[in-house]
C-alpha cells in the first residue's frame, strides 16, 4: 500500500476508541465563513479533550463545495492549522469528508492529503447511479490514497440500505480503518458488525458509532457472533458524531467513563436511563420531531447559547430551527445539567476567541 497511512500511535487510540467531533461551519450574518469563530470551534475540541475531528462532513454543511461557495478547502485548512498549531502531546485523528461521484472524492482526499488530513471518512450518500460494486471500487480508490472510515448513513437524509454481503466486501478493502455506522436502525446496525467480525481484517478496523439515537447503547455492547465454529467479539469503541459537536467535553467524560465499566459483568441500570437522557437531548437537537429539518441550526443554536457561535445561519436560508425546536433545547439543557459543559465553555472562551 503506497497510500498514506495512520501512525502506530493513531491506530492505537482510534481501536481504543476516540471522541470525534463532526464540526460545525461558522458562518456571519451575511452567510460568510467566519475564520475567528471557525477557530475557536477547533480549539474548543481539542480543548475538551477530543482525539480527532472530522470536517467537511453533513455537520460542515454540504454546500460548502457548492460553484460559488468553494469553502471546502479553506475551511478544512482552517481546522488543520489549529491542530497543527495546538502542538499536542497526544494522539489526533484529522478526518475530513469525502463525497460524490469516484471523480470528486478522488479529488477531495488529495486535498485533504495536501492539508495533512490523517483519514477520510466517505459517504455514499447520493450515489443512487451506484451499485455496491461501484461503491466497493470507489471505496478501493480513495483508500489506495489515504486511510479510509466507512460511513452507513441513516436513509431519512440521504443514505442508502447496504447488503451484508457490501459490508462483507467492503470490510476486506485494504486501509479501511474504521466504519461509522449511523443507520438509526438495530438490524442494520448488526449487518455491519457481524460483516466485520467474519472479515479477515476484523482486528483491523475499528467500529464508531454514528447512532445518534442509541450511543450509550452502543458503546456499552459487546456483540457476539459465532464464526466458523467460534465465538468473536466487537465493541464500537467511540463516536463519530454530529451529537458531539456539542458539550463536547461531556462527551469526552462520558466516553472515559464507559471505557472504565465495559468489560464488567454486571452494568446497574443506570446506564440504561443515561442512554434514554442522551437519546432525548438528541432529539432535540437533531429535530427528530420534524424529520431532521433543524439538525444542523439545532447544533448552531446550542454553540450560539455558549458564545462559540455568533448565530445559527446556515449556507441554505432555509436551513433553521423547527417550530419548538429551541424550546425543547432550552428544556433539556435545563433537565439534564450533567450533560451541559456550560461552564467549561465559558472559563475558556476568551482564550479560544483570541485572534
Amino acid at each position: 500500500m503506497q497510500g498514506k497511512q495512520l501512525t502506530p500511535e493513531q491506530l492505537g487510540a482510534l481501536h481504543d476508541g476516540l471522541v470525534i467531533p463532526a464540526h460545525p461551519l461558522a458562518l456571519d450574518h451575511q452567510r460568510k465563513l467566519d475564520p475567528r469563530y471557525q477557530r475557536a470551534l477547533t480549539r474548543y475540541y481539542i480543548d475538551s479533550g477530543a482525539g480527532g475531528i472530522a470536517v467537511g462532513v453533513h455537520s460542515t454543511q454540504f454546500e460548502i463545495r457548492n460553484a460559488g461557495i468553494g469553502l471546502y478547502e479553506p475551511v478544512l485548512r482552517l481546522a488543520s492549522e489549529e491542530v497543527e498549531r495546538a502542538k499536542l502531546n497526544r494522539p489526533f485523528i484529522k478526518v475530513a469528508g469525502l463525497c460524490g461521484p469516484t471523480d470528486q472524492a478522488l479529488s477531495e482526499a488529495r486535498i485533504a492529503i495536501e492539508l495533512g488530513y490523517d483519514a477520510g471518512l466517505l459517504s455514499m450518500g447520493g450515489l443512487g447511479s451506484y451499485s455496491e460494486s461501484d461503491l466497493l471500487k470507489r471505496t478501493e480508490q480513495v483508500a489506495e490514497l489515504l486511510p479510509v472510515i466507512g460511513f452507513y448513513l441513516q436513509p431519512s437524509v440521504g443514505g442508502r440500505v447496504l447488503s451484508y454481503a457490501f459490508w462483507q466486501a467492503f470490510a476486506e478493502i485494504p486501509n479501511v480503518v474504521a466504519i461509522k455506522i449511523a443507520p438509526f436502525n438495530r438490524y442494520q446496525t448488526l449487518d455491519v458488525v457481524r460483516a466485520v467480525c467474519s472479515s479477515s481484517r476484523r482486528d483491523q478496523i475499528a467500529l464508531y458509532t454514528g447512532n445518534d439515537d442509541n450511543i450509550i447503547g452502543d458503546l456499552l455492547t459487546a456483540y457476539r457472533f459465532i464464526i466458523d465454529g467460534a465465538p468473536v467479539e466487537k465493541r464500537i469503541v467511540g463516536g463519530l458524531l454530529g451529537h458531539w459537536a456539542v458539550w463536547t467535553r461531556r462527551a469526552v467524560e462520558l466516553l472515559e467513563e464507559v471505557k472504565r465499566v465495559r468489560g464488567e459483568a454486571a452494568l446497574t441500570s443506570e446506564w440504561l436511563t443515561r442512554n434514554t437522557e442522551v437519546t432525548d437531548m438528541n432529539a432535540a437537537l437533531f429535530d427528530a420531531a420534524n424529520r431532521y429539518a433543524g439538525c444542523i441550526a439545532g447544533i448552531h443554536e446550542v454553540l450560539r447559547r455558549q458564545g462559540l457561535l455568533q448565530g445559527i445561519w446556515c449556507l441554505n436560508p432555509k436551513e433553521t430551527l423547527s417550530d419548538g425546536q429551541a424550546d425543547e433545547l432550552t428544556r433539556v439543557s435545563r433537565d439534564y445539567p450533567q450533560r451541559v459543559d456550560d461552564e467549561f465553555v465559558a472559563e475558556h472562551l476568551a482564550k479560544w476567541l483570541e485572534d
